[in-house]
């Protein structure tokens, strides 16, 4: 039976496809949090961002609270983030048509009362803010209301963590930078040359542990050397735990700490945000900010350099010709989590009637798949 032929079966039967599960992640995998871009450059004017293949508008209201949009006037198309910020609303330059926060069209300047007003009519994603980043929730048809925003600990502002956000838009694709965190052993070659990766040995066996929300992947014979374990964690927003030796020159606080997640921007782009986390409270904290802001935020940054010169001279489609072995137990696992993930709710959709295009964020009538 050829290839083409099963994947119609598939489709007839419901059951989606490789090809399916594939197209749906590349753009994100749905029903999670993403950190779209950073809180500080949302200010006075509404700011226009490409996140997972589509244009967004994202601004705050005259009482600060940020809201996300889909990037266009539901009149003519033409774009919000370049209208008029009238501090409960949008208005779009072209017509002058005003879009309320919650996606409502307010008034039509031009035809007091046309039937469009009070419309549900521009696709509005949930929002939250954390550690100096914007959040949404990018949930599909079946999921339009948002589940708990649960961060890490190290990104709660209650918490005992001090955390500088690094922001960063690389061209490669969101998942292979997961593929790169979630690799350790990389670590020993490529960041040798970095003060806090120089130590260990270059040969390692590892083993994986299971946590609540996910696993560990670390080295058997080597621990708090180098870059000797990586953490995949799922609690609503996807994320991966790094932990690289401090030397006491550094400061309190112990190992450095690293959160990291992707986004999509399109298919072949992505944006990245890795907090520098230290367990550090008090005058220690205080102290800790003043050193890494003076001395260890040039090295983080040159090393987030060596990752990108790496994944932007790799090929988009290199997946298809890995030959893997033990040390890509970890990555494995979770891209196998992952596209277990999209496989379900590929079924849930398409028993719904309704096509994986349909978004949370678009609260009109989804489109069916049929």
């Amino acid at each position: 039976m050829t290839a083409a032929v099963e994947n119609n079966r598939a489709r007839a039967d419901g059951e989606p496809t490789d090809a399916d599960v594939e197209d749906l992640l590349e753009l994100g995998l749905r029903n999670r949090w993403y950190p779209i871009l950073p809180s500080s450059m949302v200010a006075g004017k509404p700011v226009a961002v490409r996140r997972f293949g589509q244009k967004l508008v994202v601004w705050r209201d005259d009482k600060g609270a940020v809201h996300v949009q889909a990037d266009r006037c539901p009149h003519r198309g033409a774009a919000l983030s370049i209208g008029n910020h009238l501090g409960d609303r949008l208005r779009c330059i072209y017509h002058g048509v005003e879009v309320g926060p919650d996606g409502h069209i307010v008034s039509v300047p031009g035809l007091p009362g046309c039937r469009l007003e009070g419309r549900q009519a521009v696709p509005t994603y949930p929002s939250r803010e954390a550690r100096g980043a914007v959040f949404v929730w990018y949930g599909d048809a079946l999921h339009a209301e948002p589940d708990v925003f649960c961060p890490p600990i190290e990104l709660r502002d209650d918490g005992p963590y001090e955390a500088f956000l690094c922001h960063y838009e690389w061209k490669a694709p969101w998942r292979s930078v997961y593929d790169n965190n979630m690799d350790p052993m990389h670590g020993a070659f490529l960041h040798a040359v970095s003060y806090t990766m120089s130590e260990g040995s270059k040969v390692a066996t590892f083993h994986t542990r299971n946590t609540q929300n996910g696993f560990i992947f670390e080295k058997v014979e080597q621990k708090n050397v180098n870059f000797d374990a990586s953490e995949w964690c799922d609690t609503g927003v996807m994320f991966c735990r790094l932990g690289i030796p401090y030397p006491a020159m550094a400061g309190p606080g112990g190992n450095l700490g690293i959160i990291f997640i992707g986004t999509p921007i399109d298919r072949a782009t992505m944006a990245g945000f890795s907090w520098r986390c230290r367990h550090v409270e008090g005058w220690q904290r205080d102290l800790w900010r003043f050193m890494y802001r003076m001395r260890l935020n040039a090295p983080s940054c040159a090393v987030l350099d060596q990752d990108r010169t790496v994944l932007e001279a790799t090929e988009p489609d290199a997946r298809r010709h890995e030959m893997l072995y033990n040390h890509d137990v970890g990555l494995v696992r979770m891209r196998r989590i992952m596209a277990d993930a999209a496989r379900s709710q590929l079924r849930a959709l398409h028993a719904a009637g309704l096509s994986a295009a349909s978004f949370g964020a678009d609260r009109r009538r989804p489109r069916r798949s049929h």
